[in-house]
């Protein structure tokens, strides 16, 4: 029986295709003087993430009127939650970043179907990087299979927040501590490149956030996981996840899974509110 749906490639090709060209349209505003303006969490936001984020949705759509939509540019729809499949798109990844005129803000688009990713793009124009994967399919940066370089005999290298960093130091792990690139997919992306060892993120970020990083983390042959809850699970009503992990060696699993959670904790089973 054929599958009701695109098939995988051509879905991939589809975040392909839209990614570079949001990157393309994002990148007219980069280091330019733009309007913006704070939301109501007090997180910035551009006239750049809306016009890419309109130009994403009628890109991604008019290809996939069956597909659910989630950004973080567009108020949420209920409807989502009754699609298999939904994209899951953050405009520009690293806002804050993006207007103070640093070159690792993303594009990121992920594909999810029954609160699973299975296909992934990131896009760093300004650093002329495009990460991809799709489930099955293996991870590629610019075509190319994407392979972890790693930094034999180095300390290990990982960004984090500074009270994690105590806990860590307190705990007795030998490391050093790395950049903390403002967006958080492009960060958790080093971690398959071998230019992190770890990266983490506090407690609260949201699908939009990780959604694409996962499964090409997942396909890099990456451990990525909620310290609370395991592997993340997307789209739900509830888009807050726990603080999060990934490892390029799992013998720093217990280190820092446990400085999360004595930092983070860990919410309680009907508790859908950000600490």
């Amino acid at each position: 029986m054929n599958s009701p749906w695109p098939s995988l490639k051509d879905d991939l090709e589809l975040l392909r295709s839209s990614a570079v060209a949001g990157g393309i349209l994002a990148s007219g505003y980069f280091r330019q003087d733009i309007k913006r303006w704070h939301k109501a969490n007090d997180s910035p936001v551009s006239e750049a993430d809306i016009v890419v984020d309109q130009y994403l949705r009628a890109s991604l759509m008019a290809a996939r009127p069956d597909y659910g939509w989630l950004s973080e540019e567009t108020a949420d729809d209920p409807d989502r939650l009754s699609r298999r499949r939904v994209f899951i798109v953050d405009p520009i990844d690293g806002t804050r970043g993006f207007l103070a005129g640093q070159d690792s803000w993303t594009v990121s688009l992920a594909l999810i179907e029954d609160g699973r990713p299975i296909a992934g793009v990131l896009y760093a124009p300004a650093r002329d990087e495009l990460y991809e994967a799709s489930i099955g399919g293996g991870a590629r940066m610019n075509g190319e299979p994407l392979t972890r370089n790693r930094r034999s005999g180095a300390l290990p290298l990982i960004p984090a927040p500074g009270a994690v960093h105590q806990e860590l130091q307190a705990a007795g792990l030998d490391y050093k501590r790395g950049p903390a690139y403002p967006s958080l997919a492009y960060r958790l992306v080093q971690v398959a490149t071998g230019k992190l060892d770890a990266a983490v993120s506090r407690r609260g970020s949201q699908d939009w956030d990780i959604a694409a990083a996962t499964v090409i983390l997942s396909e890099a042959g990456i451990g990525i996981e909620d310290v609370c809850c395991g592997f993340p699970v997307f789209n739900k009503a509830e888009l807050r996840h726990g603080a999060l992990a990934a490892l390029s060696d799992m013998s720093l699993k217990p280190l820092i899974h446990s400085a999360l959670v004595k930092v983070y904790g860990c919410p309680e089973p009907q508790d859908s509110a950000e600490i």
